[in-house]
């Protein structure tokens, strides 16, 4: 599918049969239009937002890219079309930039924090994403200087507590590795225990799970002692947020995963003015 195709389809949930107000009381009317920024943060949707806004033969204008710092009131772009292909699009594009960008600025503010602590720690997202959205929400992430995850169950083995309920720990890691030479293994575990027979198994990543600061430092400690920390990649997950994310980055680990990220977005605020009518 080309990505038009999907962000045709968007808009198609808010017009199925057109705009009827627009298509009625502007048959014929061009117009030209600003969308602006209602606050500072980073941008991203705008490469979507111009792709719509020019499938509908609107001649579009950017003032700045995708991952660009902006400032409350700041033009982002410009629309200069028939005004019902602008209005038509209008809602969409502003949805798509709003949430993409309420995204990539909490990842660059999380990163940030990461970053002035543990410059070889990531921020990194979840499956936690709208539906049908998570192509641009997980964009958005990168965008945001986060590291995506696993687009889909599809990209990478990752064993977690409903499959360990069902198959042993060291059942899993030894089917996982004989299923495949190519795809790193990583498996989730919520205790020092699970994950010193994990990485003695040889699990590549271990997603250390709602574990607190104590336990994860002991069971780093644990892994050194044993001789099984080189070479594996450690992550942290589970309700690790604004106010505790520094704390966890100060360890030696490797990848922090939110799913607030996508779950629990603050959209960022955009308008679209339709400036006065051209002559």
């Amino acid at each position: 599918m080309k990505p038009v195709d999907l962000l045709l389809a968007y808009l198609d949930e808010d017009a199925p049969y057109g705009d009827v107000t627009s298509d009625a009381i502007l048959p014929e009317r061009s117009c030209k239009a600003h969308i602006r920024s209602e606050q500072s943060g980073i941008v991203a949707g705008l490469e979507e937002a111009n792709l719509l806004f020019s499938h509908f033969g609107c001649e579009v204008r950017s003032f700045c890219r995708d991952g660009d710092t902006v400032t409350n009131g700041e033009i982002l772009i410009s629309v200069k079309g028939r005004a019902s292909a602008v209005l038509l699009v209008e809602r969409t594009a502003l949805n798509i930039i709003g949430r993409m960008s309420g995204i990539a600025t909490q990842t660059r503010k999380l990163s940030g924090i990461v970053a002035g602590v543990n410059p070889g720690c990531r921020i990194a997202g979840t499956r936690k994403t709208s539906p049908g959205f998570r192509i641009y929400d997980k964009k958005a992430i990168v965008i945001g200087g986060g590291d995506p995850h696993r687009f889909s169950l599809s990209d990478g083995i990752l064993i977690k507590d409903n499959h360990l309920a069902l198959v042993p720990l060291k059942e899993a890691i030894r089917a996982a590795k004989k299923s495949t030479r190519y795809k790193k293994i990583e498996i989730e575990v919520e205790s020092l225990e699970a994950a010193l027979q994990a990485a003695k198994e040889g699990a590549d990543i271990l997603m250390l799970d709602n574990m607190d600061v104590g336990r994860v430092t002991e069971t780093i400690e644990a892994l050194k002692s044993a001789g099984l920390r080189e070479g594996l990649v450690l992550e942290l997950s589970g309700g690790i947020d604004e106010n505790t994310i520094r704390s966890f980055a100060g360890l030696e680990v490797d990848r922090i995963s939110i799913g607030a990220l996508t779950h629990t977005v603050r959209n960022f605020s955009v308008t679209l003015e339709v400036l006065p009518v051209m002559e």
